[in-house]
């Protein structure tokens, strides 16, 4: 019969660090209320690392009145090099902060719908993509116990944090990157993949907003993530006129180059390229790519916002502009 051994127990862990059970809660619960020394920290570690004690989350909720879990719906498309370090970043700043940072796959749920399937786990806190809650789901979470609802997006959600990320600066950088070296007829790659319309809508408004009462033409051209569709659209390239395209993201511009290139037209000779989110496989090309460096806010910055949210639920929600962007001049313009 295999014999099943005892769970140790935060009093198996004071004996072995030779402090009191409370001690080994403080420490182990991140209180920064008591005052414990380095020392004391060290040897409850290592004593509970010995043990193999691990802290009950469900007590640990009980006892603290929240939870400590921070919910991250999984995205429902697939996101680039750029948000994944975003998010990485994010996680291990939360983590620094004691917090256990979950992603919900909750492909096809949306608005309420949504905001009742995460607040059934009932998180201490939720990050989520604005365009995807509306404030009655806000309301649900608040009244299932979160104490910070934050949102990443273009628009602010009544009673929740807001980042706010203007994707028409992205399209405004890029535009008036292509009409400054000479380009007169510009495409702007809209991708046909669903999901992606939050981001590429805003991108054309402000490419178009940029080059508005300029002569200039601004063109929508709309492009799925395949080699067979871009080739299609490389083909039908020079009945277009165009002469510059922004592609969206590096991704597509590399997509696109690429086919545009077997089709015999010279990047920038006869089509200036620029992408965004200054992948470094872009500056790899020949020609090298132009892109849109975007700047992120950092997992720091916005771990602390919902640490400051979750110590203090009832302040006033804060609202920032996270989202910067800057062109990177390269070859292919």
């Amino acid at each position: 019969m295999v014999q099943i051994p005892n769970t140790p127990t935060s009093a198996d862990v004071a004996r072995l660090a030779g402090v009191s059970r409370a001690t080994v809660s403080y420490v182990l619960n991140n209180t920064s209320a008591v005052r414990i020394s380095e020392p004391t920290r060290r040897r409850v570690h290592e004593a509970a690392r010995e043990l193999g004690y691990v802290p009950h989350a469900a007590a640990r909720s009980l006892r603290a009145g929240h939870s400590r879990m921070v919910l991250m719906p999984a995205p429902a498309i697939p996101v680039g090099p750029l948000y994944s370090t975003f998010l990485n970043d994010l996680q291990w700043a939360l983590g620094r902060l004691d917090y256990t940072v979950v992603q919900y796959g909750s492909v096809g749920l949306q608005g309420d719908e949504a905001a009742r399937a995460w607040a059934e786990l009932r998180p201490v806190a939720v990050l989520v993509p604005g365009a995807h809650l509306g404030p009655r789901g806000v309301a649900v979470l608040r009244r299932s116990g979160a104490r910070a609802v934050v949102t990443l997006g273009p628009a602010r959600v009544d009673g929740a944090h807001a980042l706010l990320m203007d994707h028409e600066a992205v399209g405004r950088c890029a535009a008036a990157h292509l009409y400054e070296r000479g380009r007169r007829r510009i495409g702007v790659v809209v991708p046909e993949e669903p999901g992606l319309e939050a981001y590429s809508r805003p991108r054309l408004a402000g490419a178009c907003a940029a080059l508005q009462g300029t002569g200039a033409s601004v063109i929508a051209v709309a492009l799925a993530y395949t080699e067979q569709a871009a080739a299609e659209l490389a083909a039908q390239w020079r009945q277009s006129g165009l002469d510059a395209v922004f592609a969206y993201n590096d991704e597509y511009a590399m997509l696109l180059m690429r086919a545009l290139q077997d089709e015999g037209l010279r990047i920038p000779e006869d089509v200036a390229v620029i992408g965004a989110d200054d992948l470094m496989l872009g500056r790899l090309l020949r020609p090298r790519l132009s892109t849109v460096h975007v700047e992120l806010p950092s997992g720091r910055d916005l771990a602390e916002l919902v640490d400051r949210a979750v110590r203090d639920p009832g302040g006033e929600p804060e609202v920032r502009q996270v989202l910067g962007a800057s062109v990177v001049r390269r070859d292919s313009t």
